[in-house]
């Protein structure tokens, strides 16, 4: 695979620059962009103003400013991401929205639902709760953990898919390989097998240019507080028409019989400042470069990957046109455990200063890193040179 060239990445964005709008701790190397994101200064104090008018008159804007506020803010999103903002609600995250879905269902025994092996854990936790109180079927399709193609993907998914399935789960971005999923191919397997579907693009807002109506799934959720910069608590769900009527919050309150986004956008006293930084979020997004900046952040991704594979020996989780601003490699391969992947990043961040994820996935030791505004190409040679220190020491402990 070729490289992309270092000139290739924007020359305009100055680490001191980027760094600078961020409040991160300069004496870390962050790339973990995608776990928990890094809200810019400007965001930050957004928030700020948000929650200092609260405070002046709690009740009046809860009562009275709050619920056109935040239909407001929804036409935001609507007009970035597609739809009309009667389709979005807000949420804490994806997995708040995912829960939601599933307990909106009127799953009956033996109905089954499905999702596939590179789904994230904290879903299949609450798939398999859900599924085991209503007596029915958790299944899940089994994919390759290194991905070569869309067709593996939408092979394993169509054999899963049978006539008593009533909710597919995929991921649009993988969590623990980083891998783009087919999700508009996989729209069009569940419509033809009458099979709803509901896509996780907790990484995809702020990664990936959107039109979620497009993509023609059921529900789709993401995460503003990821890559778009939002602060964390801002979760997004779409529902097409036909479900609203049923889908509802995991937090069923005053709200609950007034609609869907009535529903949502009240589920008792909360922070709804994450929310309503929505708009400001996507213009510093837009500010930092908005399309260019996705390229940007591909294009050193793929430099990084590229770097840390030759570097180490390491395989690549899939190929490049499977990823986007986040890049996974299988360091080894011999029955790793948990405990042996929480060491391995314990020490990459004790020992080198360095904050990158570190997991055990079919049986692998994996680390996967994100590019970001803030990030250069020397960090990816710094993560690689600490991997190799220390790879002798956990190649005795069974990686």
């Amino acid at each position: 695979m070729t490289s992309p060239s270092r000139s290739d990445l924007s020359p305009n964005r100055d680490r001191g620059g980027a760094f600078g709008a961020f409040e991160l701790d300069p004496d870390f190397l962050h790339l973990n962009h995608g776990s928990f994101g890094a809200v810019p200064r400007s965001v930050r104090l957004e928030q700020d103003r948000w929650r200092a008018r609260i405070e002046r008159n709690p009740t009046g804007f809860f009562q009275g400013d709050l619920p056109g506020a935040m239909r407001g803010m929804a036409g935001h999103v609507a007009r970035r991401f597609g739809g009309s903002g009667e389709e979005w609600a807000f949420c804490e995250n994806a997995t708040s929205a995912v829960n939601a879905v599933l307990h909106s269902l009127d799953l009956k025994p033996d109905d089954e639902i499905v999702t596939t092996t590179h789904a994230y854990g904290a879903v299949v936790k609450a798939m398999t709760l859900v599924a085991a109180r209503r007596g029915a079927v958790l299944k899940i399709a089994v994919l390759p953990a290194m991905l070569e193609n869309d067709g593996q993907v939408l092979e394993a998914i169509a054999a899963a898919l049978r006539p008593r399935t009533r909710l597919l789960v995929v991921d649009h971005i993988t969590s623990a390989t980083a891998a783009i999923l087919p999700v508009r191919e996989i729209a069009a397997l569940a419509r033809a097998a009458d099979v709803p579907l509901l896509i996780d693009g907790a990484h995809a807002p702020g990664q990936l240019a959107l039109d979620v109506p497009a993509i023609g799934a059921d529900w789709y959720t993401g995460n503003a507080h990821k890559w778009l910069f939002a602060p964390r608590g801002c979760g997004l769900l779409w529902t097409a028409t036909p479900w609203q009527e049923s889908t509802r919050p995991p937090v069923l309150s005053h709200g609950t019989d007034q609609g869907y986004t009535a529903a949502f956008d009240w589920v008792g006293t909360r922070d709804p400042s994450p929310w309503l930084c929505f708009e400001t979020a996507a213009l510093v997004h837009d500010g930092f470069g908005g399309t260019e900046l996705m390229a940007r952040n591909n294009q050193l991704a793929e430099l990084g990957v590229c770097e840390l594979a030759a570097r180490l020996g390491a395989q690549m989780a899939a190929p490049a046109t499977m990823r986007a601003s986040m890049a996974a490699l299988s360091l080894a391969g011999q029955k790793v455990s948990d405990e042996i992947a929480l060491e391995f990043r314990r020490a990459l961040a004790e020992e080198h200063r360095i904050m990158v994820p570190v997991h055990a996935f079919a049986g692998r030791l994996w680390v996967r890193i994100s590019a970001q505004v803030y990030n250069v190409p020397e960090d990816y040679r710094r993560l690689a040179d600490a991997c190799r220190a220390l790879m002798p020491r956990f190649a005795t402990n069974g990686a």
